[in-house]
């Protein structure tokens, strides 16, 4: 009578969630454990032991009622096993309420509940921790249940809510005791639009592929996507699959897209001696959804392209299809970062660092191609506070220190410089440390950028000489300086007078600032690479190490035609008021 008893039992600390069970009912999309009729005539318990956590969770459903035992790993077993023997009453007498009396349900019998290990019982008094091994026999009653110890799992899963044809779907997924390279994934959808809404079962479904990306086609619109995924791991084990169903059906894609004709020159990942690098200032969802930006920036732009779900369809699709070793990002959405852009990047040998702005909701993220470089180290910085507390800018400081006024105006922006050092994996005499950053960002500002620039080249030349010498410089990101900035001018000439234009603002705080590196604009001088209503101009860079770096190919921006066709950007083809830079960089 417990043969409809399904059990999981998991060793975990008290803050594990409690989604990682895989009952979450709050993720997007709908969500199944794999069916019991699926494993075999032995039902499976799963067993999670990790050695620096306190606690076994035990999660059984009885008569469709999930169930939860949180249970020390130093408690005997016998505890244990009377306390699933105790809810296997409780649940079976509560199926029976509404069918028997009450001298009915008292009549209800405690199962034998046991557990064995090499056909002999495990001892009532051993420890949880130690009981639970991989291959023991849980017996309720006359059911038995294979444990399985440490079996891969998906610990997270979810499906994007927007679905565009033509444009990848990526499952958001995170894995324990396995690899997402070992995982398999099925895709289904429906026969025809409202198939699954009609209750028609496993028949709504037809098969579409089995990759763990996804790109839906003009035939898919109006249908919802199924995904069944089963985590594993390099041994060719299996744990307990996952089905997703999409909230949303697939919607038509808007055509065209500006990155389109740009794919034509990225359709292959670059060889061991090229490095193609991308930077790209993204728009963050916080500033596109505000009226300022609705009313007065991009008026042009219909608010459903300036949705961030619509917006990452397109984002998720132009940088996959770059085939990318580096890319730089400015302005992402914490969120974002972790629930989307990751996902997708990762799917395509991509991972991801990001560090967020302090006080704000947004960010840099800087991703590597896995199999080309792995990482070596991290030295992000907040460029304000190492203007204040670091040693290093001591002489800076007390010169920009002359005017209060331009002291507060530097110290108060939150701007960032994300320092990532990677090695190259088939040449480890090769290292790049990439920097990226998003610069002040008002007109008038220059001299407030010539003095965050300073701060960042001192950081970038000290990683460089102490840290890890002979390393490779790049730096990227959106600089907010068109090429007659003074910044331009110190990256590029290695040096900056006191009398140049930006310092005007500054009062009576003007500096000479130099650096040593030997730096030359990748992508040259384009006429724009931000293109709104109100401006346009060049305010996004890559900076390459001419002594080790050579310029191979620089992909083609859009045409200005491609840009203005909805008048300025983003609009309904781009997904930002900035165009992304991608280049092919040879190493010497």
């Amino acid at each position: 009578m417990f043969r409809n008893l399904a059990v999981n039992i998991r060793l975990l600390s008290k803050s594990a969630p409690a989604d990682l069970l895989g009952f979450s009912s709050s993720l997007r999309g709908t969500i199944t454990a794999v069916p019991s009729r699926f494993l075999g005539r032995m039902e499976r318990a799963v067993v999670r032991c990790v050695p620096s956590e306190s606690k076994l969770t035990i999660t059984f459903t009885l008569d469709g009622s999930h169930k939860q035992m949180l249970r020390d790993q130093s408690e005997q077993l016998g505890k244990a096993l009377a306390r699933i023997a105790n809810n296997a009453v409780k649940g079976h007498a509560k199926a029976k309420k509404s069918k028997k009396n009450k001298r009915d349900q008292a009549s209800v019998s405690e199962p034998v509940v046991r557990l064995y290990f090499k056909d002999d019982v495990v001892a009532e008094d051993a420890l949880n921790s130690a009981a639970w091994q991989d291959g023991a026999v849980l017996h309720i009653g006359d059911t038995k249940y294979k444990v399985e110890r440490n079996p891969p799992t998906f610990t997270d899963v979810e499906l994007p809510a927007s679905l565009l044809a033509g444009f990848p779907v990526c499952p958001k997924l995170e894995i324990e005791f396995g690899d997402l390279k070992d995982c398999t994934f099925q895709w289904f959808k429906e026969i025809r639009p409202s198939a699954e809404k009609e209750g028609e079962g496993e028949n709504s479904w037809v098969e579409a592929g089995h990759d763990r990306v996804f790109i839906p086609s003009n035939v898919d619109i109006g249908l919802k996507l199924k995904l069944w995924c089963t985590p594993g791991n390099n041994n060719h084990r299996y744990g307990v699959a996952r089905e997703l169903v999409t909230s949303g059906s697939v919607e038509a894609g808007p055509g065209t897209c500006t990155f389109d004709s740009r794919h034509l020159y990225t359709n292959r990942v670059t060889d061991e001696s090229t490095v193609r690098a991308v930077s790209y200032n993204i728009l963050a969802d916080i500033y596109a959804q505000t009226e300022l930006s609705k009313t007065v920036l991009y008026p042009y732009c219909a608010p459903y392209a300036l949705d961030i779900g619509y917006r990452q369809n397109l984002l998720k699709k132009e940088l996959a299809g770059y085939n990318a070793d580096i890319i730089c990002l400015q302005e992402v959405d914490k969120r974002v970062f972790t629930h989307s852009l990751s996902p997708a990047l990762g799917a395509f040998d991509l991972d991801g660092l990001y560090r967020i702005k302090d006080k704000q909701h947004e960010g840099l993220a800087t991703y590597f191609r896995r199999s080309k470089f792995t990482l070596l180290s991290q030295h992000d910085v907040t460029l304000s506070e190492a203007l204040l507390s670091d040693p290093l800018h001591r002489d800076l400081l007390e010169k920009v220190s002359l005017s209060p006024a331009v002291r507060d105006k530097v110290v108060q922006r939150s701007t960032t410089l994300q320092v990532t050092v990677l090695q190259c994996v088939k040449e480890p005499s090769r290292k790049l440390c990439v920097a990226n950053t998003h610069l002040y960002w008002h007109p008038k500002g220059g001299y407030v950028r010539l003095i965050q620039m300073a701060v960042s080249l001192r950081h970038i030349e000290r990683v460089l000489s102490e840290l890890h010498p002979g390393a490779t410089l790049l730096l990227l990101g959106d600089m907010n300086s068109t090429p007659s900035s003074g910044l331009y001018e110190l990256l590029t000439r290695g040096a900056v007078s006191e009398l140049h234009p930006d310092w005007s603002e500054a009062e009576e705080v003007c500096l000479a600032l130099s650096h040593s590196l030997t730096l030359s604009s990748a992508c040259g001088e384009p006429a724009y690479t931000n293109y709104v209503g109100g401006f346009h101009g060049c305010l996004d860079y890559v900076f390459m190490d001419t002594r080790a770096l050579a310029m191979e190919q620089v992909i083609p921006l859009p045409s200005h035609e491609e840009v203005t066709t909805h008048q300025a950007l983003p609009s309904v083809a781009h997904p930002s008021d900035h165009i992304g830079f991608a280049h092919d960089l040879r190493w010497k």
